[in-house]
């Protein structure tokens, strides 16, 4: 059971670097955002594993609040991005 969660977190460190190559490089700033966001995702993933892993279940509160704050930012970023040309911002 260790080597695999060992294993799942190898896979996710490598999806972070990747995630956080993408920030870095994204052309647009919705490139970057999407990058963010599944950053917080796989934090999220890291720490489940985690919880389960060790049996900590208040990991498992902090992805639930993680995931919550990170779905309203996307849903404000996606809100900001609709407004057209020439409006103004809310």
């Amino acid at each position: 059971m260790i080597t695999f969660l060992l294993v799942v977190m190898g896979v996710l460190a490598v999806a972070m670097i990747l995630a956080l190559i993408r920030l870095a490089r994204g052309p647009s700033l919705a490139d970057r955002v999407v990058a963010a966001d599944l950053m917080t995702t796989i934090t999220v993933a890291a720490a489940g594993v985690y919880s389960i892993g060790y049996d900590q279940t208040v990991f498992l509160d902090v992805a639930i609040v993680l995931a919550l704050i990170a779905f309203v930012g996307t849903v404000g970023f996606a809100v900001w991005m609709d407004v057209k040309p020439g409006e103004k911002r809310p």
